[in-house]
């Protein structure tokens, strides 16, 4: 039987196939351009998914399918494929272990920070990653971002060096780096033999073997790698990584910590199951090293996964809230518990149409069964399953525990929902996502097309939870908004190819946000009197500033019945729709605390919008009185020239109001860091090529929200005044 056909034997079988403790859910993520597709594209061919490994330059890998993504070289929606690996046992090297297949099932992420949502809710729903960082470049932005993303949702991780075949390429380098700027405790198991041009091999320091890749391609099997004994020139740097390595296990594990006090040997099994323990913890991230696109160091990446990575037995259990309580409920992956699962990405097909990618957390699905979904109290029928192959689709008829597939046809999804048994009402956390940081208007450039427009974005609304779709009250426009540049012109690209909109966009605008600086109380009234019954709402609130990152509470402090209980919703929502419409010039209020703290009422008069009007003013003014301020968006900002062009380029942040953070020697260039507001990021691709003759490279991330200084803000505010639709 071909390696397909067995993979499409083993997704179909009528039973599970691969234990759990078999099981790998994985995700590949970096910077951009590190080698993420390429490494994941060189697995899918050592695994057996595909018989030809296609390349990023040539548009023709698996997981990056889009026309965007061909054409740019870029991943930008996260791709999911299911793959099978078989560790052999190699003598010398594997005693440990017969053969044993597992089930790896990985999502290949984007790099730029501009689609940095699809790295958000991969990472919620993956037990492990592989970082692939540059062997020339080190840790990067986006490197860093990925990073706390994988921390957030507490995710193992094992670190892939990668481009050690480049010049430049510094193994130890890179090392450093993953201790210093994510503060890792990363400690290699394997070392690289040569670099550059010379790289050829890796030493196995905790079996102290050497492998070696032949020189040339065998057809439909790659490089074969050999494994020998360590060359005497190597030898003393093996045995002291090996020291290394076992002390730094025996500082966080007991079993190895006792083992070295009694000064027994510790063998190669008893070792790496301390490394297991201490990855799927997130106490320790073991560092390979090789060149993916050489294709050195992919076979013993993958075992490294199944080694070293958890199963989803191997991490603590998910956990979600009794619906409408903060009780909380434990999901325990096994297949003979109720089913349940978490939505986690949405996408539309050409061919099979909407698309609901979900894992499973426990119990089974099959065709033909009832899903529920406890936030709309609905359950439908499951018509069809399958996994994703990249570009391609496969029917399956049954999913199971630690599964990731995807569903076709349900109706009411949105991503972070829990679709799960109709006697386990329970809510599984969702992923959170970033706000928007920029938008503009569009519109189509026919009048026929507005209705397929709006269909169009609202459907790639529902896909993406960092795009946004608005009309602006006061232009009637339309708006949308993003992560960046990149971001809304592959949305505007998304609506031409998918949808056959031509749309016309105005020019970008920031969303600014405001917030205030001390405290404040405010009084909002709504009386209405035309003849018969009247409208009365009458509200008195304090605001103060939050906790930065905090956003927005709102709580009640009415006693003794100022304002009636039925009718203190309408007052929160006044004062929510207050935040989000904005006082100060029109963008949305963040950071701050509101009390509800007295009031009155009209026996006869008062209603809910009376009183929602009253929050309204009363937000306003209390608003008006706490010293409101504007903040922007700042962004972190990397930049590598050649050392000529330092000043040109010093001087032009400097001009755009960036902060210089540090200016870093590496290998034989400059690497510049600084914070900079995104209003004057536009176009800075353009001047970069300019000043340095285009061999100068950026990236940037957002950071945070800075106070507009003052030598800006009037400008700031006129712009606001005039150009109502870059509100958001």
């Amino acid at each position: 039987m071909s390696d397909v056909a067995a993979i499409n034997a083993a997704l179909n079988a009528p039973a599970r196939q691969y234990p759990l403790e078999r099981t790998r859910n994985i995700g590949i993520a970096a910077h951009i351009d590190a080698g993420k597709t390429t490494t994941t594209e060189r697995i899918l061919f050592y695994t057996g998914l595909i018989h030809k490994i296609g390349d990023v330059d040539d548009g023709n890998t698996v997981t990056d399918w889009m026309e965007q993504e061909k054409e740019r070289g870029i991943t930008i929606t996260s791709a999911a494929v299911t793959c099978f690996w078989t560790q052999k046992a190699e003598p010398g090297l594997y005693k440990s272990r017969a053969t044993i297949d597992h089930r790896i099932n990985i999502i290949d992420t984007p790099g730029h920070v501009d689609f940095t949502a699809e790295v958000e809710r991969s990472m919620r729903v993956l037990d492990g990653a592989v970082a692939v960082f540059c062997g020339v470049a080190g840790v990067q932005p986006q490197s860093e971002t990925v990073w706390r993303q994988a921390t957030k949702y507490k995710v193992p991780r094992i670190a892939f060096v990668n481009k050690m075949d480049r010049t430049g390429a510094n193994f130890d380098n890179a090392l450093n780096d993953m201790r210093k700027k994510l503060n890792a405790y990363a400690f290699p198991i394997f070392l690289p033999i040569g670099a550059e041009e010379a790289f050829s091999g890796v030493i196995d320091i905790v079996n102290q073997k050497a492998i070696w890749w032949g020189p040339g391609d065998v057809p439909n099997e790659g490089l074969k790698y050999e494994i020998r004994e360590i060359p005497d020139d190597q030898k003393e740097r093996a045995a002291e990584a090996l020291q290394e390595l076992i002390e730094a296990v025996s500082n966080k594990d007991d079993l190895i910590a006792e083992m070295v006090l009694e000064e027994k040997a510790i063998d190669a099994p008893t070792l790496k199951a301390a490394i297991r323990r201490l990855t799927c913890r997130i106490e320790m991230v073991p560092v390979l090293c090789g060149s993916a696109f050489k294709k050195k160091g992919v076979q013993v990446l993958v075992d490294a996964v199944v080694d070293y990575l958890p199963s989803p037995i191997d991490i603590p259990q998910a956990q979600g809230h009794e619906l409408g309580t903060e009780n909380l409920i434990a999901v325990d992956s096994n297949d003979n518990n109720k089913f349940c699962s978490l939505a986690f990405k949405l996408w539309t097909d050409a061919y099979a149409g909407k698309l609901v990618f979900f894992r499973v957390y426990s119990g089974q699905l099959k065709k033909g069964d009832n899903i529920y979904n406890p936030r709309t109290r609905r359950r439908e029928r499951v018509s069809r399953l399958m996994v994703i192959q990249g570009s391609e689709r496969k029917d399956i008829d049954h999913v199971y525990s630690g599964d990731i597939a995807a569903l076709v046809g349900l109706r009411n999804i949105t991503t972070g929902d829990t679709l799960c048994d109709e006697s386990f009402d329970i809510t599984l956390e969702p992923p959170t996502f970033p706000e928007p940081v920029i938008s503009m208007a569009i519109e189509p450039k026919t009048k026929a097309d507005r209705d397929k427009m709006s269909e169009g974005l609202q459907r790639l609304a529902e896909e993406d939870p960092t795009f946004r779709v608005f009309t602006n009250e006061e232009t009637g426009q339309l708006i949308i908004a993003g992560m960046g540049e990149l971001h809304l012109e592959i949305i505007r690209d998304r609506l031409k190819r998918e949808f056959k909109v031509e749309a016309d966009a105005g020019a970008p605008q920031i969303a600014y946000r405001e917030t205030i600086t001390k405290e404040a109380d405010g009084e909002g009234k709504f009386i209405r009197q035309s003849g018969g019954r009247g409208q009365y709402g009458h509200a008195c609130v304090r605001v103060e500033p939050n906790e930065k990152g905090k956003g927005v509470e709102v709580v009640n402090e009415i006693v003794g019945g100022a304002i009636p209980r039925e009718y203190v919703p309408a007052v929160e929502n006044g004062i929510r729709d207050a935040i989000k419409s904005g006082v100060y010039a029109g963008y949305q209020v963040i950071d701050i605390k509101v009390a509800i703290t007295d009031g009155s009422f009209h026996e006869v008069d008062s209603n809910e919008l009376a009183f929602k009007m009253a929050g309204i003013f009363a937000l306003k003014n209390a608003f008006e009185k706490a010293g409101p301020i504007l903040l922007e968006p700042v962004m972190k900002v990397e930049v590598t020239t050649p050392d000529e062009y330092q000043g040109d380029l010093l001087g032009d942040i400097n001009r755009r109001r960036g902060v210089i953070q540090g200016v870093d020697a590496k290998l034989g260039q400059t690497v510049l860091n600084a914070h900079v507001p995104l209003a004057e990021m536009f176009g800075y691709a353009t001047a970069i090529r300019s000043l340095s003759k285009g061999r100068a490279s950026y990236s940037m991330e957002p950071l945070n929200f800075e106070q507009v200084p003052n030598s800006v803000l009037t400008t700031v505010l006129d712009a606001a005044k005039k150009k109502p639709a870059a509100r958001s």
